[in-house]
């Protein structure tokens, strides 16, 4: 007798498997439309009913990837959003996308992937693939989602078949899309393993199997941590190169040119992004239930989160150098509020905290960003939501004490920006040296 797991292989190698997406973002939508074009038929899933509109005719929520890419997708017949969650009894294959952000006390928060879990449950069928992509703490897949599923009465890895492969996802790098980062793949079982790989090949250039579910959960942790661990260690080299007024850029320009045992990593106003500034914590929460007191990723963590209260400072420092003033009576325009440059990417931005510092301190505070219009409403920063980006044109520049330059997009046109602003503080070593610019 064909086992489930038989079909459910013939299925993905002939092209026939139907794969379900939950959650449409920015690791969600990209691994759909990468599984269309592939031939594949995708069947995305989102508890946003605009957005799922909106996909439905041809629009992108996400910038970076843009209107035609959806729009090529619909055009196929392969690719169709829905907020109907009874809707997953349908697909042979299931991948959860959610968020896992922190909490207030910086403790993992699972509620999206158990919620997700649950909406799984509801509809699942034998045969049925499910691979957990949220990045997470390890044990997470089989120690929180196998038994909500299992609840059903379905036995993993002989009813349905549950595996982990995290998202790499780095939004905006045209080197490196969906298809052409490796994919690791941790199963439940050889099988799920062995069913996920092969689902992921085809349409991913490479696909690398690991031992379990707990190595692939922790290896999307470690790449985090180490570039957390990385930055926050220039972070630091950057407040002691200052005090002894030497540029750190120029530093690691110079140490960049051994061509081993140094890998180049640049200091900034504070980390960003769902990943770097969240992940760190998800080990750190495991290794104490553990009883394990990870001291080196801490201080990172306290490093990172430190620098735009430094930043706010040496900007404070230079208005009152320049002009004699304290924040409190001073206006300071913000370049940039995206993460990191080229995207229109809020999420976790140290720009917000800058924002928030500032105002504490009486300054009044506007921004310029050519990727973001409109601040969207975001959980920790809610007072921020729908301030408006302003113009950038030689008024608005002219009419600031100071330019804070916390992202670096291309977009922005520096020439005009080094010309009519008063005073420049630049965090991302963009701007050239000159009387106006001190770095921060």
């Amino acid at each position: 007798m064909e086992s489930a797991a038989d079909r459910l292989a013939e299925r993905i190698r002939t092209g026939r498997v139907r794969f379900g997406v939950i959650g449409l973002g920015y690791v969600g939508l990209p691994l759909a439309l990468a599984a269309c074009r592939s031939g594949l038929e995708v069947l995305g899933f989102d508890i946003d009913a605009p957005k799922v509109e909106g996909l439905n005719a041809g629009r992108s929520p996400l910038a970076h990837i843009g209107d035609a890419a959806v729009a090529q997708a619909r055009a196929s017949g392969r690719f169709v959003a829905t907020a109907d969650f009874g809707r997953l009894a349908e697909v042979d294959a299931i991948a959860i996308c959610v968020p896992t952000p922190l909490g207030a006390h910086r403790e993992p928060d699972l509620s999206y992937v158990e919620a997700t879990a649950r909406q799984i449950a509801a509809a699942l069928r034998r045969g049925q693939l499910v691979v957990l992509e949220s990045t997470t703490w390890p044990g997470t897949t089989r120690q929180v989602v196998k038994p909500i599923l299992e609840a059903t009465g379905l036995r993993s890895g002989s009813d349905f078949f549950l595996a982990y492969s995290p998202e790499r996802e780095d939004p905006g790098n045209r080197d490196f899309t969906t298809q052409r980062i490796p994919k690791l793949v941790g199963g439940d079982g050889e099988a799920a393993r062995d069913l996920a790989a092969s689902l992921y090949g085809r349409f991913v250039e490479k696909v690398v199997p690991v031992e379990s579910c707990e190595v692939a959960e922790a290896a999307k942790l470690t790449e985090n941590i180490f570039r957390a661990v990385n930055i926050a260690l220039v972070n630091e080299l950057k407040l002691v190169f200052t005090a002894m007024g030497i540029d750190v850029h120029r530093v690691i320009d110079a140490a960049a040119t051994k061509p081993f045992g140094f890998m180049p990593f640049r200091p900034g106003p504070g980390l960003g992004g769902h990943c770097i500034p969240i992940d760190p914590f998800y080990l750190t929460w495991k290794a104490h239930e553990v009883g394990v007191h990870t001291r080196f990723i801490e201080l990172a963590g306290e490093i990172n989160t430190g620098m735009p209260r430094w930043v706010v400072e040496r900007l404070a420092e230079a208005i009152d150098r320049r002009f004699g003033k304290g924040l409190s009576r001073s206006r300071v325009l913000l370049l940039g509020v995206a993460y990191k440059k080229n995207v229109d990417d809020v999420r976790e931005s140290p720009a917000f905290t800058i924002w928030e510092l500032l105002e504490g301190r009486g300054a009044s505070v506007d921004f310029h960003d050519p990727h973001v219009a409109v601040i969207p409403p975001t959980r920790e920063h809610a007072a921020l939501a729908g301030r408006r980006s302003l113009p950038l044109d030689p008024a608005t520049l002219e009419g600031f004490d100071a330019v804070l330059v916390v992202t670096d997009h291309d977009a922005i046109d520096w020439a005009l920006v080094a010309a009519r602003s008063r005073l420049l503080v630049d965090t991302r070593d963009r701007l050239a040296p000159a009387p106006n610019v001190v770095a921060a």
